[in-house]
């Protein structure tokens, strides 16, 4: 009974963990880019009173064994990478990624960071730039007298300065692990031994997504499958803590017999 309690009590954890996750992605249900996180659950280890397939004489084995588990843990959260909604934007400088890849950022301590938020400005000098005035690696510039800014599905991007046409290219990053991606805030993601080191190349190419002007991709989180997934997990907890609260009881039980 002490072990059911110790059982019960991890599943408590492991729900009220879940609820946390199950929140967070609803928080960020209007995020741009915004990747949910789904938990993963391990049983932990189990005590063994009587093995399975132990001779019992006479050439006969046991078919089963008496075996009890000690609960439940956590093994992950992990992000799911499926293309979130893609919506229509007025800016130009509004870019989503249909399929895999991210765009790759220099941070103010000159690494990168990745992301799938597009949505992009121009800083003071013409730099493109995310929300945060993070500069994109690809390096990409628009002077102040250019016009008819397009961005072609393939990281083309062209402009018009003056009486003539200038080019540049913008490239995506992939990797081969992205669910092992650091999740850093501010839509950012690191990179990590996990996830396995960036491969740039431009988008289009066989394995990486396209680009969509006029666009920004929105969070994958679904409030419907969230909220079905927030009733489970407030319905687990509470027959966890049920199950607390009948060992309790047959312990008091046991205790009472004794007096």
């Amino acid at each position: 009974m002490i072990r059911a309690l110790y059982s019960a009590a991890t599943g408590m954890v492991g729900q009220q963990t879940s609820l946390d996750v199950i929140a967070n992605n609803l928080a960020n249900v209007n995020t741009p880019g915004f990747k949910k996180s789904k938990i993963e659950f391990q049983d932990l280890i189990y005590q063994n009173s009587k093995l399975a397939g132990a001779d019992v004489g006479g050439g006969n084995q046991t078919p089963t064994g008496i075996q009890v588990g000690h609960g439940s843990r956590i093994m992950s959260t992990a992000k799911v990478f499926t293309t979130g909604e893609l919506q229509h934007s007025d800016s130009q400088l509004d870019v989503a990624i249909n399929g895999p890849g991210f765009f790759a950022v220099t941070m103010a301590d000159g690494s990168t960071a990745y992301t799938r938020d597009g949505s992009f400005r121009v800083d003071s000098t013409g730099r493109l730039v995310t929300s945060d005035g993070l500069p994109l690696k690809s390096a990409i510039t628009i002077p102040i007298n250019a016009t008819d800014v397009s961005i072609a599905p393939t990281g083309e991007v062209t402009m018009r300065v003056g009486n003539a046409n200038q080019t540049a290219n913008l490239q995506i990053a992939r990797f081969a692990n992205p669910a092992g991606l650091d999740a850093i805030g501010r839509n950012l993601y690191k990179e990590n031994v996990a996830s396995g080191a960036a491969e740039e190349a431009a988008p289009g190419t066989e394995g990486y997504g396209t680009l969509a002007q006029n666009y920004i991709e929105g969070s994958n989180v679904k409030v419907v499958e969230e909220m079905v997934n927030m009733i489970v997990a407030q319905r687990a907890y509470e027959v966890n803590s049920k199950a607390v609260q009948t060992a309790d009881e047959m312990l008091q039980m046991s205790d009472n017999l004794k007096r």
